[in-house]
């Protein structure tokens, strides 16, 4: 028995040379499938390595554990010369968390969560991509934007960073037609990863101005103007400034209600308190006072948080018509 390519990728650490084959619109499924049934010289399935050399996290390691387990699921109990599965070498070796969990499944368990379930679970990252990938291209942009208000900030630019950037480059390549839900989430994804702009698709070398130019895509001329912007102007710019000078309507839908809350919450406010508005060390008591300035300082530091309660803030506010 002789090692593979995947046998040598997983026992050097190779996590990118991995991701890009499993990415591989041309890949064969047969040959994948048959490559981790494969045993080295050990005994070892491609399994057993990724098991001994996963002692870091990376959301591209997690992305190949799952893919790894759905081309061969009875891998999970495959005993290697010295009588280890991969879950034996796992915990043996200090594998992370995620890895230890994937491979403390059954492969009934595996089969029956399916990639989808065992992305969820153990390769979010990858999960929400894929979710974000098929919106993306049936233009269900609402989805796209519910995602982003619905799980935080750190998640939603970790997705939008994953396997460079690929999220933006298939905007690009999916806006020929014109729409504000389109122009907002193209603006939001830039704004929480600036970086994006300038990232290139790992096989054409193409970033997401060059995919939206391109004639076989031609995408609408808002979203090559976006897609021209400068990464540093995006980091030195508030979202609110972007958004007004490329889509004012949706400015004004947001800000507007954000504003006049800033505003009420202002007044609830004594003018005799000295706390200042984003001052940390007074905005921690309890009192009433103290909690409307707390409340300003969290809307002016997190407008997800802001656009999502102004709306209740306001339909509280109004009076009982009884």
């Amino acid at each position: 028995m002789s090692s593979n390519e995947h046998h040598e990728w997983l026992k050097s650490r190779d996590w990118l040379a991995v991701q890009d084959v499993l990415f591989d619109l041309d890949r064969d499924d047969d040959l994948l499938e048959r490559k981790y049934k494969e045993r080295d010289e050990h005994g070892r399935l491609p399994h057993h390595w990724m098991a001994a050399k996963a002692q870091t996290h990376t959301h591209v390691l997690a992305f190949v554990g799952v893919e790894s387990i759905c081309y061969n699921p009875e891998a999970l109990t495959t005993r290697d010369n010295k009588g280890e599965t991969p879950i034996d070498i796992a915990r043996r070796s200090g594998a992370c968390a995620e890895i230890i969990g994937l491979l403390s499944l059954t492969p009934e368990e595996a089969r029956s969560l399916g990639w989808e379930g065992m992305a969820r679970l153990y390769a979010p990252v990858a999960h929400w991509m894929d979710e974000m990938s098929g919106w993306i291209k049936s233009r269900s942009y609402a989805d796209c934007h519910k995602f982003i208000n619905k799980h935080n900030d750190e998640l939603v630019r970790e997705v939008l960073k994953y396997y460079n950037s690929n999220l933006l480059l298939l905007v690009a390549q999916q806006s020929q037609v014109y729409s504000d839900s389109l122009v907002f989430l193209a603006l939001r994804m830039i704004h929480r990863y600036p970086l994006s702009l300038s990232a290139e698709d790992p096989e054409y070398t193409e970033t997401a101005l060059q995919w939206a130019q391109d004639p076989e895509f031609d995408a609408c001329l808002e979203i090559q103007q976006i897609f021209s912007l400068d990464p540093t102007h995006i980091t030195s710019t508030p979202f609110p400034t972007l958004l007004l000078h490329s889509l004012p309507a949706k400015y004004h839908e947001i800000y507007d209600t954000y504003n006049t809350v800033c505003q009420f919450l202002r007044l609830t406010v004594s003018p005799h308190d000295n706390a200042e508005l984003g001052e940390q060390s007074k905005v921690d008591l309890p009192d009433g006072k103290h909690l409307a300035i707390r409340i300003l300082y969290d809307l002016n530091h997190n407008m997800s948080l802001g656009y999502a309660i102004c709306g209740q803030i306001l339909s509280f506010l109004k009076p009982d018509p009884s």
